[in-house]
């Protein structure tokens, strides 16, 4: 069985840090998510609103480094969660309990979280953050890509600062 789910989207209010009787960090946050698809009617995207929880280290981190507006990755798996309304009817609550979120835009496209350059910090999660910073919580490993973070080509020369690498035709080898 697989239970895998990834978001992007923005995040409609600031989330708050809370903290379980046992002490346990814990927030939860709505992401907008657009649809790729526009509506036959208005001609318009819509937008859905995907309610995302996050625990522990995590929860910190998206406390500390995101607030309304700015674009988050959020991975994990999806959670229905069953309960009883005020009149006693039951309900069901889909929402995404998060292993790790990233940032999905960059320090001058959002204002809260980065550093002075515009550097976002690493993603917190049991997985390394894209660009190759690797995630607090979890062990280190390589980089996505490249030297660079950015996806480094086949054969690219030392110093190639675009990530790839030019295929002569005359050669006939291609690296795939």
């Amino acid at each position: 069985m697989l239970n895998r789910i990834i978001v992007m989207g923005r995040l409609v209010r600031d989330p708050e840090l809370r903290t379980t009787q046992s002490g346990i960090s814990v927030t939860s946050f709505t992401l907008a998510v657009d649809r790729d698809f526009k509506s036959r009617d208005s001609g318009e995207k819509s937008t859905d609103f995907i309610d995302v929880v996050a625990w522990r280290q995590t929860a910190e981190f998206v406390c500390k480094y995101f607030g309304k507006g700015r674009m988050a990755i959020a991975e994990g798996r999806l959670q229905i969660r069953e309960w009883k309304d005020r009149d006693g009817n039951n309900r069901r609550s889909a929402e995404v309990v998060a292993d790790n979120v990233y940032f999905g835009d960059s320090k001058r496209d959002s204002a809260p979280g980065g550093d002075a350059y515009g550097a976002p910090p690493p993603a917190y999660g049991n997985a390394p953050a894209y660009g190759g910073a690797p995630a607090y919580g979890g062990s280190p490993a390589p980089a996505y890509g490249g030297q660079n973070g950015y996806g480094g080509g086949y054969g690219a020369p030392a110093g190639d600062s675009s990530g790839f690498a030019e295929i002569d035709d005359q050669d006939g080898d291609l690296p795939f």
